[in-house]
């Protein structure tokens, strides 16, 4: 088992990968560095081995299929993810790593839109997503995570072995953020400075597509994580729709003494049930989310309980 394992997904990235390698092995000079090719097409696999990184690939397309891949093959105390573009300085890192091994922090976010990401950023849909996501997650999971997407973190061993990686895409960094929160996990924020890409690296995010992929995993993990909060919610959308198809039907009751609209007062019939089904699809959700919590730190207990006797055994 490694201590510190600095993992880098990476996809064409050849005009930072070496630098980006270098600065790992400056900041951390006792960390193992591996770099997951993602399918480049350029020279990035031939720069990273030659600057010192292990070199394994991920042939299934899609960051989160990378960090699927990493998370399963790499065992260390402490986990540094960065992504291999040059945005973020990794002189950051030893706090970060420090956090995980001495201060018992199961993910440490590297906070960029706390410092320049907003000022560096030329991509102005980009800041504005951002801006979105984050307002969304703290208000639907009740926390105060300062930057939900960033591709710069550190994570213990239990995390990385007991998180379930879903999502395929840019997506992913959502879904661990959601992960950590809904189970309780210690979550710390260290203050990252943030620069742009070089002249002539293009981003692979696509600000709509991959947005709107955010979006989704977020309704996903909601529905999921917050059943009683998500069929609640519906199940009040359903009894407004119902109460304002009825009160017409009542009125002409209350006026004739006759229901000449009974279709509608059968939809309403049908939608009142509908709204029920919903609130107890709710409540044995949410018995069912509870059982799973209770899984969820057994696995965990048990997984930390490897990691306490792999580290004696070394």
């Amino acid at each position: 088992m490694d201590k510190i394992a600095v993992l880098i997904p990476c996809y064409n990235e050849e005009k930072t990968i070496a630098k980006v390698v270098a600065d790992a092995k400056s900041a951390l000079p006792d960390a193992v560095i591996y770099v997951y090719d993602n399918n480049s097409t350029d020279r990035t696999v031939e720069l990273a081995k030659e600057a010192g990184a292990v070199v394994r690939h991920e042939y299934m397309q899609g960051k989160g299929n990378v960090i699927r891949r990493m998370f399963r093959e790499i065992d260390a105390q402490c986990y540094i993810m960065v992504d291999g573009d040059d945005t973020y300085p990794m002189e950051f890192a030893p706090e970060m790593v420090d956090k995980v091994l001495n201060h018992n922090a199961d993910m440490v976010v590297g906070d960029r839109l706390s410092s320049t990401y907003f000022e560096e950023n030329k991509r102005p849909f980009h800041n504005m997503g951002n801006s979105v996501v984050r307002a969304s997650i703290n208000h639907l999971f009740d926390c105060k995570i300062m930057d939900i997407m960033t591709g710069y973190r550190a994570f213990s061993y239990g995390f990385v072995k007991t998180f379930p990686v879903l999502s395929k895409g840019f997506e992913i960094e959502t879904e661990m953020t959601i992960h950590a929160v809904y189970n309780g996990m210690q979550i710390e924020n260290v203050i990252v400075e943030y620069r742009d890409r070089p002249e002539g690296s293009e981003s692979k995010l696509n600000t709509y597509s991959d947005g709107m992929k955010v979006l989704k995993t977020i309704f996903r993990l909601y529905r999921d994580y917050k059943p009683l909060g998500f069929f609640s919610l519906l199940t009040l959308v359903l009894m407004l729709l119902a109460l304002l198809f009825f009160i017409p039907v009542l009125l002409e009751y209350i006026q004739t003494g006759l229901v000449l609209k009974f279709p509608t007062l059968i939809v309403c019939g049908f939608t009142v049930i509908a709204a029920i089904q919903s609130l107890f699809a709710g409540l044995i959700l949410s018995n069912m989310a509870q059982k799973s919590r209770r899984d969820f730190e057994y696995r965990l207990t048990c997984v930390c309980e490897k990691e306490r006797k792999g580290c004696k055994e070394e």
